[in-house]
């Protein structure tokens, strides 16, 4: 039985795919970097975020600089590509709540960004805790299980790419991957989570069963 699920933010709960391309393709233009397609981003897309400025040769690039530059770029052009939520998540998210399930946040976004993201679409008083602006989420996810007291075999991580199956299975949490964030469905099954999700209807039956 699932008790406890961490999810990750961007491309599970929040489709922000079209900014954070425009945003990465704006700090590529800063380094004299070919602009990519949206489908090359997706299959090369990795994290931790720097192994993947360090594929297409911005290793001089600091996580500190990335993170300001980063920061700055997403707030000029959110205007032009804003977020949303996915269909329907916040409706799968409430029952999950109301089912009793201990629901928190591990993201790479800034912490201001999820806050106000959870502001504007009304998902307040669904999460347990917010971890947010984190590089490697396999040396944060056992803090976290650690400090909320879950049991591992409770617990399911629930991201949209490699590296999140990687962090959960650190951790002997369950580990699923969903098809409609940033990477492909093939890249996911090369992972070997415990569970491909292409809708929500699979999840909540994988959570709710």
């Amino acid at each position: 039985m699932i008790k406890n699920i961490i999810f990750d933010w961007s491309g599970v709960i929040l489709d922000d795919l079209l900014i954070v391309y425009e945003v990465v393709m704006a700090i590529f233009l800063k380094f004299d970097v070919r602009r990519i397609s949206l489908e090359e981003f997706k299959r090369e897309w990795e994290q931790p975020y720097m192994k993947f400025y360090e594929k297409y040769g911005i290793g001089r690039l600091t996580r500190e600089e990335e993170v300001n530059l980063y920061g700055s770029l997403y707030k000029s052009i959110k205007s032009k590509y804003p977020p949303k939520v996915y269909l329907n998540i916040k409706e799968v998210l409430q029952k999950f709540k109301k089912a009793g399930i201990n629901i928190v946040v591990l993201s790479s976004n800034l912490r201001e960004t999820i806050l106000s993201d959870i502001e504007e679409f009304g998902l307040q008083g669904i999460f347990k805790e917010i971890n947010s602006d984190v590089h490697d989420k396999a040396e944060v996810i056992y803090e976290i299980i650690k400090r909320n007291k879950f049991n591992p075999e409770e617990t399911i991580f629930i991201g949209d790419t490699a590296h999140e199956v990687e962090a959960g299975k650190s951790a002997n949490t369950k580990t699923a991957a969903v098809t409609w964030g940033y990477n492909n469905e093939e890249k996911l099954r090369a992972a070997n989570p415990d569970f491909i999700i292409h809708n929500l209807e699979e999840l909540e039956s994988i959570i709710l069963k």
